[in-house]
């Protein structure tokens, strides 16, 4: 395998970036909010499209967090088991700053719990739903979809122009960015991924693949910030690979196809499905033509970060470049809106917000980004 290329001033990296909203040239600026002022104003269910058998070696766990990592009660977990963490299992990483369910797993065989394991989980301000005992341990990404319901507060709960904004969003779908979160505070997940992958990356560096996982994010947030300033982010283009609204499924826009072309265009104004962008890897692009061109723009612009990814071995794969909104619905109480909706994993709530309010952490002010 080839060396990494180096980082060099291509691959710097203004943090935070210019990433355009969609909403922006129509409706103008968002007003102002707050979010999250504290735990119960961001509410996290975890939504898995089966249940636990009832039986098996895997102690299943449904609990509800608060102001916890998912990797502190999975430590938890295993320590009052007296067993490793490796035998702990999670479909997805919770916020910390929030109320959370899902489900955890635990590798018991030929034992029971400890007895008062309920009552010292509750202890750390962990509860215990419902447990069940299934044969196999929760694997990472399984979960069908999450459950978000916000408080917000601020100018945004008087402004004229919310219902709209929230409104476009139920209609046309939200760009499906990577949230703030995935790159740590001020981008620091992002840096030290930038360094990691100049020198090499090896496991030792980055157990969790966190800085690799910062540093696909980062591109394909690139990837669809500049198809959101073209208008190209939710319409198929020739040679573009799109996926099925809710389905991993994948196919290729043929380029010189225009009645199949239409008919995607067509089917993308539904929702039905979306176009699709890269998550930098190894492997063959799909992709042909124009869309093609948007990727290989990439390698050009961040030869450090796209040859690094290569080096490690990490396979490309896709993402979608819009998402839907399921049961969205809005509502006024408590001198706050709360918002209510569905998103399919992997999807971060922030991408919803960063169009409906301004807030620090959700990126600079329009003032402060690049025309």
């Amino acid at each position: 395998m080839s060396e990494p290329a180096s980082a060099g001033p291509e691959d710097a990296i203004d943090w935070p970036p210019a990433w355009p909203r969609v909403l922006d040239d129509d409706c103008g600026p968002p007003p102002t909010g707050d979010y999250r002022a504290t735990p119960e104003d961001f509410r996290v269910e975890e939504v898995l499209d089966f249940a636990p058998e009832g039986e098996g070696e895997h102690l299943w766990l449904f609990i509800e967090k608060r102001d916890l990592t998912t990797a502190m009660v999975a430590r938890d977990l295993a320590r009052l088991c007296e067993v490793s963490p490796r035998v702990v299992g999670y479909a997805g990483m919770k916020d910390r700053v929030a109320v959370t369910r899902q489900w955890l797993s635990v590798q018991l065989p030929g034992r029971d719990a400890p007895e008062d394991l309920v009552e010292r989980l509750a202890d750390r301000g962990i509860r215990v739903l419902d447990q069940a005992r299934h044969p196999r341990k929760l694997k990472r990404g399984v979960h069908r979809a999450n459950r978000f319901q916000l408080r917000l507060t601020g100018a945004a709960t008087t402004d004229a122009g919310f219902a709209s904004r929230w409104q476009r969003l139920c209609r046309d779908g939200v760009a499906n960015y990577f949230g703030p979160q995935r790159f740590g505070p001020h981008g620091r997940n992002l840096q030290r991924a930038r360094a990691v992958l100049a020198r090499g990356w090896r496991k030792r560096d980055d157990r969790e693949g966190m800085l690799l996982s910062a540093a696909r994010s980062f591109l394909f947030n690139e990837l669809l910030a500049e198809r959101i300033r073209d208008g190209s982010w939710a319409t198929p283009l020739p040679g573009d690979v799109v996926m099925l609204d809710g389905s991993a499924s994948q196919f290729g826009v043929s380029p010189d196809d225009a009645g199949q072309l239409a008919e995607l265009r067509e089917r993308a104004a539904r929702l039905d499905l979306h176009p699709a962008g890269i998550l930098w890897g190894v492997g063959a692009s799909r992709a042909a033509c124009e869309a093609r061109a948007r990727e290989a723009a990439l390698a050009t612009g961040y030869p450090g970060l796209c040859g690094g990814l290569e080096h490690a071995g990490v396979r490309l794969a896709r993402r979608s470049l819009r998402l839907r909104l399921a049961e969205p619905a809005l509502s006024h109480g408590d001198e706050a809106l709360w918002l209510s909706f569905s998103l399919p994993r992997g999807a971060f709530a922030t991408a919803v917000l960063r169009e409906l309010i301004s807030h620090p952490t959700l990126g600079p002010p329009p003032s402060d980004r690049s025309p």
